[in-house]
């Protein structure tokens, strides 16, 4: 080290050098020094200034370093010390203390500008990537963490290049496969930042096998029980899969989401809930959600469905819903996750519906979720799940919102009152309180009628109590009454949506609505009054209810006909106005952001306003409206007339259809007795064909026989002791006769059932009006005629 004091200015008399002088000294040394040790020096001189002298080692020491990893690879050593000099240049991870607040943006800087620099030449990274493919844990420790350090700041221009790169991404899988966990795990933070939003290298990760290997690291690790380790990878696994389907299908095709059933084995205790296992459990059910999230393709997300309900993950689910002891942010995305699993997809649905809590008695986890929806004291996030999976279950699901709505009908409501049902939990939750529970159970009632015309009217016979002594009223007066009344804006949002929904495609439920007189009155004064921008919700769903009621009602109410109606908006309201106020729903923010995704997400309780499913009923519906609310009487005359045209037009191709569709099912059924018949008519045909030689056998033992009888001319006595020498019986000359004459008894029998069969073929084969039956009938009387000769011949030849 006698260079480098030296170059500090060992002596005391003389000035210090500063630290950019120092630094150019090392430079000059590594540039111009001709032994091995001496360069050596040099770097880990660079090495330990590079923290402090950050912007001075960079500027002037860069490429000197990068001529040390060119010219010096055969020295792991130098090499070390250059690949941690370039990290301590480039990288921004620096220690907290170190950091200013002030200068955390020249930081930043500072390492995006040497990356630029260190990238600007690509033979540079293909320098570093072979550098990488070096065993020695001092050359490829460094070299991971340089790499990690340059994807950060500069990912997608790395990420081209290396791209482009022989076997670069190769090479970097080979990390995973390193038996020192901190390079193997240095490599996965690697991988993390290599995969980020560039769907070509994260298809050629999966297909490198690193699904297999990520799943292999996180059993090993403990699964959820695991460190950060499986964070990690658990982060990777998402960056391969989220958003990329070709990666998505091959995962379901290795069959990988069978082993991600152990990830949720949590036991019966939950005794043990570390920071970091709730972490990992909480990365391990947004990956299930990833393979089954309502914006992938239908197709893919379907069959990921499947697969986890056969291979028992969708179970498990169910069971740490229905557990004691999980945290609450667990228990909130677990029901989120189930809600994913089964939406849409039959088979799942059904099975949720089976599954009860293990309470005394049980109950169905749909009505213990529903407890927790419409009580005020559940946290917000947990309540906007539940009403999640309500939804999840019920869309496209005509079987359980049958379910659902039988439990409000007055023949299936428990009179015992031992039970709480599903219906009894949203009606409470309905005429709440808590605006939120009534905003939560409208909405969910909503779900329940959705696309279900039949449902729509069922529910028109449900009768509430509302006090003692009072005759019962209908839900949809009781929802009207409420309305009425000023409750909370979020109430009446809710409500409207509800009747929106109710009314929408049911010309049996306008009516139903329009039957009460005051009902009409309450909307266009709603719709008429100038309010305050708070209002201009409920004004909006207003008028999109009572545009409904146009639009669907069928003139069945003389005050209330279509061209009344319209009459009354123009005389108190006015068209343009009304249009206007219809217009407020589409403009709201709230709206926009319902419209984004299925999922419940917002930020307060006083922004959930809107439904998802309800933001596709009001695009459908708005420009409908508009044009029924401008036609004239005759138009709407002229355009029931087509419809009642089109009506029967449908009624005569329905009822053509279904005459075709009948004797197509008879046609087959036809040829399906054809086809039976032509079998057995095979199968006869073959047994004929076996008899046939079985007779022909008999009759040559039997021509055999009377060869050896005319031999014989001796007395019966001794034609009875040559028969005995020669081995032949009388008895067995009679039992040879006598099943002749068996073989033609069948025979004969065959002979009349063949014939009935082929009756009963040419019969039909006459109604399918196919030529050539006269052959295949001569055929068959040709073919009978020759057994009937050769039968006869055994006849004569029996009786000599």
């Amino acid at each position: 080290m006698n260079f480098l004091r030296g170059v500090m200015g060992a002596q005391s008399a003389g000035p210090q050098p500063s630290g950019a002088e120092t630094i150019q000294k090392l430079c000059d040394r590594v540039a111009s020094s001709t032994l091995l040790d001496d360069r050596r020096d040099a770097v880990r001189a660079l090495k330990s200034l590079s923290k402090k002298y950050r912007l001075e080692v960079g500027s002037q020491a860069m490429d000197h370093l990068i001529q040390v990893l060119q010219t010096d690879r055969s020295d792991s050593e130098i090499i070390g010390y250059a690949l941690d000099t370039l990290y301590n240049v480039i990288s921004n991870d620096l220690e907290e203390e170190e950091q200013e607040e002030n200068s955390q943006k020249q930081v930043d800087d500072l390492g995006s500008r040497f990356t630029e620099v260190f990238i600007k030449q690509s033979e540079n990274i293909t320098l570093l990537l072979t550098l990488l493919e070096e065993f020695d844990f001092h050359v490829r420790w460094p070299g991971v963490k340089l790499l990690t350090s340059l994807l950060k700041q500069q990912g997608p221009q790395l990420q081209q290049i290396i791209l482009v790169s022989p076997m670069g991404v190769s090479r970097l899988m080979d990390l995973l496969a390193d038996s020192r966990e901190v390079i193997r795990n240095d490599g996965v933070l690697l991988l993390q930042q290599l995969t980020k939003s560039n769907a070509a290298i994260q298809k050629i990760v999966a297909f490198e096998n690193a699904f297999e290997r990520l799943l292999d690291i996180i059993t090993e690790e403990g699964n959820s029980d695991g460190g950060i380790v499986v964070e990690d990878c658990l982060l990777l696994l998402q960056n391969l899969l989220k958003n990329n389907n070709s990666n998505q299908n091959f995962f379901k095709e290795g069959s990988y989401i069978q082993r991600m059933k152990p990830w949720f084995e949590v036991g019966d205790d939950n005794c043990g809930w570390s920071a970091q296992k709730v972490t990992n459990l909480h990365l391990m059910l947004q990956l299930v959600r990833v393979l089954v999230s309502p914006t992938n393709p239908p197709g893919a997300t379907s069959s990921c469905q499947k697969a986890m309900s056969n291979c028992g993950l969708l179970q498990q689910l169910c069971t740490i819903l229905m557990a004691t002891g999980v945290p609450a942010d667990i228990l909130t995305e677990t029901i989120n996750t189930v809600s994913e699993v089964i939406r849409g997809c039959q088979m799942n649905q059904d099975y949720f519906a089976s599954v009860y809590a293990p309470s005394n008695p049980p109950r169905p986890a749909i009505v213990v979720l529903l407890m927790s929806m419409v009580n005020e004291r559940q946290p917000f996030v947990l309540r906007c799940a539940v009403l999640y999976c309500f939804q999840c279950f019920l869309y496209k699901n005509q079987k359980g919102q049958g379910e659902i709505v039988s439990t409000l009908l007055p023949s299936t409501i428990d009179a015992t009152g031992n039970s709480v049902s599903a219906g009894q939990l949203l009606c409470g939750g309905l005429f709440s309180t808590d605006s939120l529970s009534n905003w939560c159970a409208a909405v969910a009632l909503a779900h329940a009628l959705q696309e279900n015309a039949i449902l729509k009217e069922q529910l028109l016979r449900v009768q509430l109590a509302t006090s003692i002594g009072n005759p019962p009223v209908s839900l949809l007066q009781q929802c009207t009454n409420i309305l009425s009344q000023g409750s909370k804006v979020q109430t009446r949002v809710g409500l409207l949506m509800l009747l929106c929904t109710w009314l929408s495609s049911c010309p049996i439920a306008v009516t139903h609505f329009l039957h009460n007189p005051a009902n009409i009155p309450f909307l266009t004064g709603q719709i008429a009054e100038n309010l305050g921008e708070e209002e201009h919700l409920v004004q909006g769903l207003s008028a999109l209810l009572l545009g409904i009621s146009i639009y669907y009602n069928d003139n069945s109410l003389e005050n209330y006909s279509k061209e009344k109606l319209k009459q009354l908006i123009e005389k108190r309201i006015g068209k343009e106005n009304f249009i206007e106020k219809l217009g407020f729903i589409s403009k709201h923010e709230l709206y926009s952001r319902a419209g984004q995704k299925p999922q419940p997400s917002f930020s307060s309780p006083d922004h959930m306003m809107f439904d998802h499913e309800f933001t596709k009923l009001v695009k459908e519906l708005e420009g409908v409206i508009t044009k029924a609310i401008y036609k004239s009487s005759e138009e709407d005359k002229k355009e029931e007339e087509v419809k009642k045209t089109l009506e029967q037009h449908d009624n005569i191709v329905t009822h053509y259809k279904q005459v075709i569709r009948e004797q197509d099912q008879q046609l087959e059924e036809l040829k399906q007795q054809v086809n039976s018949l032509k079998s057995q008519n095979e199968q006869l045909q073959a047994t004929l064909t076996q008899q046939v030689s079985q007779i022909q056998q008999h009759k040559d033992q039997y021509n055999l026989l009377k060869v050896q009888l005319g031999k014989d001319t001796q007395h019966n006595s001794s034609h009875s002791d040559t028969l005995q020498m020669n081995g032949i019986q009388p008895e067995e000359i009679s039992k040879l006769r006598e099943e002749v004459k068996e073989w033609k008894n069948k025979h004969d029998l065959l002979q009349g059932q063949l014939r009935e069969k082929d009756s009963v073929i040419e019969k039909l084969k006459s109604l399918q009006l196919e030529p050539g039956t006269e052959q295949s009938s001569q055929a068959n009387k040709y073919g009978g005629l020759e057994h009937d000769n050769d039968l006869q011949k055994v006849r004569i030849l029996a009786t000599l």
